[in-house]
């Protein structure tokens, strides 16, 4: 492999920071690109004043070797560890610090969303929403949400086949600071409008206070796709409140909406990659439904571009 190969990486999430830290190991020069203010994606912390939310994915739980080997390595370090269940594992001080730590020493450009890719001589250009366009690279990274991929795609006249397969469900998540005091550290309820409360303040290396993430069932955030955040608030607290059987009292609520949230139909497959274009994508969306199915496909992207980048294009 050529010590000067360049891997334009698209997404911050943990694929992106999974591939991306795989291929800088290597010796690839690498630059990650994400629309977003920070890193994380859904392993998503939000700070609002002084308190805190994981609004995303809530734990992490690892099932193949490579997944627990990297766990034990970051609970070594002090950025993750165990939560309602020796099995659950969070980021410290937030869920977004495994991925940090994934990404550290390497360029990423946050707030740029890429909109086309050109090959031009064998060769990768990205260009963003600004019309400003990065390159070359020896080959480019996708680890969007399956749609975004496609959509992507699309507009670069470019195909990687089986990506339109994958299927999302959406996720309106309520956040929740309150005087009360919630029986539990987390329920999963699954009624008509609730799917999981987790008691964030619970989580180790957390501040103080109490606070709840709620996350609404993917049938009621389909039906309320579209509502206004204000109305989600109000009827989320109001369901809360109902399975929890106490009043809530907020002094601070707000919703966000996950479009693309939890994977429902995946390809089953590591990654999808053109060795010849050396063009792939990876998520979640691949494998499954789970942080460590996104590392892993992250992972596999990588070593796929490895393979490819030391021969002639």
């Amino acid at each position: 492999m050529s010590e000067h190969g360049r891997v334009a990486v698209l997404g911050a999430g943990i694929a992106g920071a999974a591939a991306a830290r795989r291929l800088s190991e290597a010796g690839v020069r690498v630059r990650v690109f994400d629309k977003g203010r920070g890193v994380g994606g859904r392993m998503a912390t939000r700070r609002v004043d002084d308190v805190q939310f994981d609004h995303g994915a809530q734990f992490m739980r690892a099932h193949g070797p490579a997944f627990a080997a990297e766990l034990d390595r970051w609970a070594q370090r002090g950025i993750v560890a165990p939560w309602a269940g020796s099995d659950r594992y969070v980021g410290v001080p937030g869920m977004t610090e495994p991925v940090r730590g994934l990404l550290a020493g390497i360029p990423v450009s946050s707030v740029t969303t890429i909109v086309r890719l050109r090959r031009e001589r064998a060769r990768w250009h990205v260009e963003d929403a600004s019309g400003t366009v990065h390159g070359p690279f020896d080959g480019v990274a996708i680890t969007f949400p399956a749609p975004q991929v496609a959509t992507l795609l699309e507009a670069s006249g470019v195909a990687l086949p089986g990506v339109g397969r994958a299927a999302y469900a959406p996720c309106w998540s309520l956040m929740v600071a309150t005087d009360a005091s919630p029986p539990d550290v987390l329920i999963e309820p699954r009624t008509d409008a609730i799917g999981l409360i987790a008691q964030d303040s619970s989580k180790p290396g957390r501040p103080a206070g109490r606070r709840l993430t709620v996350h609404a069932t993917p049938e009621w955030s389909r039906r309320h796709l579209e509502t206004p955040r204000e109305a989600v608030v109000a009827e989320l607290l109001g369901a809360a409140e109902d399975i929890l059987g106490t009043g809530l009292r907020p002094s601070h609520a707000e919703a966000h909406r996950w479009r693309y949230a939890q994977v429902e139909t995946a390809l089953r497959k590591p990654c999808l990659y053109d060795p010849d274009l050396r063009l792939g994508a990876a998520g979640d969306w691949c494998l499954g439904a789970r942080i460590e199915a996104a590392y892993d496909s992250g992972e596999a992207l990588a070593r796929g571009l490895l393979a490819d980048l030391g021969r002639p294009a």
